[in-house]
């Protein structure tokens, strides 16, 4: 299935709202990456070239199949230009630039769920050259799965083969070329990436 939409909770983790100066929020804060932005199953990140300052976001992405009902779950890094987030964030701007550049979203393969009840009290984490940098469960989330699930099919035009993806935990960060990033849910998949940068173009 084509990935049109890839629906993205903001703030979903107290310790990432904290460590963001960000307020909490009181419903589900939603905002939207490109799909087009995605790369599933790949084993390179590649950066733009025109920045210093991208962060990885560790997220749970959640996946809508041809019944919107969720039964694929992947992890996610919700790659982040921080310098122009920080700055649109300032100004009132849209994020679209610092969140849907291309390759913006590395998606691992997908474990198949026969319910969200099951994703609860496991384990995911994220490290950068074996050093841990996130680490959390669903159960540390603001939102339930259920609730966020609920509230994206209530207000968005979902299609079959969207994502959500339901927030990160405090511990992001930069990347940088030749980092190895490795990502896991504990008893289900763990997953390989190494760091690369676009070259710019030729003048």
């Amino acid at each position: 299935m084509i990935i049109r939409n890839i629906w993205a909770i903001g703030r979903n983790f107290k310790d990432h709202a904290s460590e963001m100066n960000a307020p909490i929020p009181s419903e589900p804060l939603i905002f939207l990456k490109a799909g087009s932005s995605a790369t599933v199953g790949s084993s390179e990140i590649w950066l733009p070239h025109w920045t210093q300052n991208v962060h990885y976001e560790l997220e749970l992405a959640l996946r809508f199949d041809s019944f919107l009902r969720i039964k694929e779950v992947s992890l996610a890094l919700d790659l982040t230009e921080r310098d122009l987030q920080a700055k649109a964030k300032k100004e009132g701007l849209p994020w679209t630039l610092s969140k849907s550049f291309d390759e913006a979203c590395p998606i691992t393969p997908p474990f198949l769920v026969s319910s969200l009840e099951q994703l609860k009290s496991r384990p995911y984490r994220l490290w950068i050259n074996d050093e841990l940098k996130q680490e959390t469960t669903v159960d540390s989330m603001i939102f339930s799965l259920e609730k966020i699930v609920d509230h994206v099919e209530t207000y968005f035009p979902v299609c079959g083969g969207d994502f959500i993806l339901t927030g990160t935990p405090q511990g992001v960060g930069p990347l940088s070329v030749g980092d190895k990033v490795k990502v896991q849910f504990e008893g289900e998949i763990t997953h390989y990436w190494t760091v690369f940068k676009h070259k710019p173009p030729q003048e």
